[in-house]
């Protein structure tokens, strides 16, 4: 629907991991990390980590092939599948970094699914290192929310999106972590947030869900997620469409059923 925005976080919501410490266990620096961890912020800490593995010979194709395997539900591909065939504008706002999140969804093959992607700048350096900066330059233009990690608010985020877009549309968002608190509370109340229970940002919402002005639906897992997310757009379609016809088709049954404008099972998804 074009009149629908879906907001993912990357991290336990696409993925089933956190893409950061899949790479720095699955390539064996987990005690360096852990010894580091409580002395600098999380994507400072990841930028240094990011130059240990250099320095300890581990290429940009050492990353990549560890990124290739990372967990990933079916179910959750699928939803993505079926909401951009449907025409959802399908946005990603992350604390991960630009490298990792385009190599995994180049290789998921649903790049193209996005419209935009938000997240912290990675990239490889002339020295074949991967870099990891800061979405916010807190040291230069600090955002001032209390809420969020220094380097990135993504409450801020999802306002600019819907400033960008200039005409009422609404949101979904869906996410698990403590940084996916902010954004669900800019969320308006026709809007939606998708909360993976028993994480973060769920156990936020549950102490006082009367901050969230937006509907709130949580889920579980993949296959969960998938069917809550479908029938949202599914209700969110149905009740536009009954619009339109009240307003331009007035001779059609009051009793008559509308159609069901999409289930997950009408559309067959091909994986790897």
């Amino acid at each position: 629907m074009a009149g629908i925005v879906v907001v993912f976080d990357f991290d336990k919501t696409i993925i089933d991991c956190d893409s950061d410490n899949w790479v720095v266990d699955e390539l064996g620096f987990n005690d360096l990390f852990n010894k580091l961890h409580p002395t600098m912020p999380w994507n400072t800490l990841m930028n240094r980590m990011m130059m240990e593995l250099h320095s300890h010979g581990k290429t940009i194709e050492d990353i990549v092939q560890v990124l290739q395997r990372v967990p990933v539900h079916p179910r959750t591909l699928q939803a993505i599948k079926i909401a951009h065939a449907f025409g959802c504008d399908l946005r990603i706002v992350s604390d991960a970094n630009t490298f990792f999140i385009d190599t995994i969804l180049k290789h998921l093959e649903i790049r193209e699914c996005f419209s935009g992607i938000n997240t912290n700048p990675g990239y490889v350096n002339e020295e074949g290192r991967l870099m990891i900066l800061p979405y916010h330059d807190f040291n230069k233009c600090p955002h001032g929310c209390a809420l969020c990690p220094q380097n990135m608010c993504k409450g801020l985020i999802i306002d600019g999106i819907r400033e960008s877009i200039r005409e009422e549309k609404r949101f979904i968002y869906l996410g698990d972590g403590v940084g996916d608190y902010c954004p669900s509370l800019r969320l308006k109340e026709r809007d939606f947030v998708m909360p993976r229970k028993d994480y973060p940002v769920w156990g936020l919402i549950m102490k006082d869900p009367l901050r969230i002005k937006g509907e709130i639906h949580e889920w579980s897992d993949g296959e969960e997620m998938e069917r809550i997310l479908m029938k949202i757009i599914n209700t969110i379609s149905l009740k536009e469409s009954a619009q339109l016809i009240s307003v331009d088709c007035k001779s059609v049954s009051a009793q008559e059923p509308l159609p069901q404008v999409f289930s997950s099972s009408m559309i067959t998804i091909q994986y790897l």
